[in-house]
């Protein structure tokens, strides 16, 4: 799997691309700045790109915007953004285009590396992943907040485990049970947040964006 890195740290630039590395991951480019990282996804086109919201030269969001440039270029780019603080904003931002292949983890995942490798993993293939520590204050702050208000208690647990990227098999494990309650709660929300079926939309992603911007 191929991997291209933005992170300004050199050291941990480097201890990221030597994980990765360990776990049989190509990294073909590992850069340093905001404007070096376009060209390097545009030239590249990797299967999963880890970059660090904010980049040289002005250290504010250099590498999201050039994330969301190069997945305008390239659809459904996968993208998974590293970021020092939680910033709702930024996870609104990469999830915009609805198309999936997102992640946003808190920079102190690094360091638990098995979870951190099964984000890149996740997201690769095309998931979403939210960092539960954002989840966290999402439910939080919209305890109350409309379309979410619907929704049982529950329910509300699902849809955060849901942002954070879990399969409805993972769902089931951390909740103690089955995967048939799981898929129950999850047409449910869907109900409730008004996502009929369809073959065209990811409706995870929509119930993940509707979560994120209530």
């Amino acid at each position: 799997m191929r991997v291209v890195i933005a992170e300004d740290l050199a050291l941990l630039r480097d201890g990221i691309t030597r994980l990765l590395q360990a776990f049989d991951f190509e990294v073909v480019a590992a850069v340093d700045n905001g404007p070096a990282l376009l060209p390097a996804l545009i030239e590249h086109r990797p299967d999963v790109a880890v970059v660090d919201v904010r980049l040289p030269p002005t250290f504010t969001d250099e590498g999201l915007q050039a994330a969301i440039q190069a997945r305008a270029r390239i659809p459904g780019l996968p993208v998974l953004v590293l970021s020092q603080h939680v910033e709702q904003l930024y996870a609104r931002e990469l999830l915009a285009d609805r198309s999936g292949a997102i992640g946003y983890l808190l920079k102190d995942r690094v360091s638990n590396v098995s979870q951190f490798v099964d984000a890149v993993r996740r997201v690769a293939a095309g998931g979403t992943v939210m960092d539960p520590e954002v989840i966290g204050q999402l439910l939080a702050k919209n305890a109350g907040a409309q379309p979410l208000h619907a929704l049982t208690a529950r329910e509300r647990e699902v849809l955060g485990l849901m942002a954070e990227g879990r399969s409805n098999a993972a769902i089931a494990g951390r909740l103690f049970v089955t995967e048939k309650a799981v898929s129950k709660h999850i047409n449910s929300i869907f109900s409730k947040l008004g996502m009929p079926p369809s073959d065209d939309d990811n409706r995870r992603v929509l119930a993940v964006l509707t979560y994120l911007n209530a």
